[in-house]
């Protein structure tokens, strides 16, 4: 897995990963009245899979096409539509989307990042789905307009024990913002790698 080896955030899984996919979406940001700072409030994504690429020059540069793509679409063009111009037949994996926090506690956030197969690659299966928390957070190597590295543990699901995303490219909100400003959309595109779970392919 792409994690650089002088950083302690994010800590190198030894397994193969159950699910190497592109997240291709808008990262959602509202403005902080006081800071005049936008906040993140959650993330929207289709899934797509990326595992028969891998070993290939194109794996590590499969997302930065696709935002590319995604980036000059104009509004009327949906995610689904962005992904079919890469070509092939992408094998959409899933959704990526926030819930309400399944285990709220002091100090810890209102609502969670999902990863939902459960219409999609596993359709039926009701178990096929992660929700998790932020445990690492890494500065994107390739820069401030990219949003950072994560890496997530469970707290509900069974599809994946930890979700890592990585080579994010955009995402990232303007520096400030102004009262009352409404929602704000950013599109972005990341690889998410998915570990253990009991959901395999």
């Amino acid at each position: 897995m792409p994690i650089p080896s002088s950083q302690t955030a994010l800590v190198q899984q030894t397994s193969a990963p159950s699910f190497v996919s592109v997240g291709v979406g808008v990262q959602n940001y509202t403005c902080n009245a006081t800071s005049l700072t936008y906040s993140n409030v959650g993330a929207v994504a289709e899934l797509f899979d990326i595992s028969c690429l891998f070993g290939t020059s194109s794996f590590t540069t499969i997302q930065d096409e696709a935002f590319n793509i995604w980036h000059k679409a104009p509004s009327s063009v949906t995610v689904l539509e962005a992904i079919k111009f890469l070509g092939g037949n992408q094998l959409i994996l899933g959704q990526h989307y926030f819930v309400p926090n399944p285990k709220p506690a002091a100090g810890s956030p209102a609502i969670s990042p999902k990863w939902d197969f459960t219409s999609a690659a596993d359709k039926g299966n009701a178990n096929a789905f992660v929700i998790g928390a932020k445990v690492g957070d890494l500065p994107a190597p390739t820069g401030k307009t990219d949003v950072d590295w994560l890496q997530v543990k469970n707290v509900e699901g069974a599809l994946a024990d930890t979700v890592y995303r990585v080579y994010t490219k955009g995402g990232q909100p303007p520096s400030s913002c102004t009262a009352g400003a409404p929602l704000l959309t950013v599109k972005y595109t990341s690889q998410y790698w998915l570990f253990g779970g009991s959901i395999q392919k």
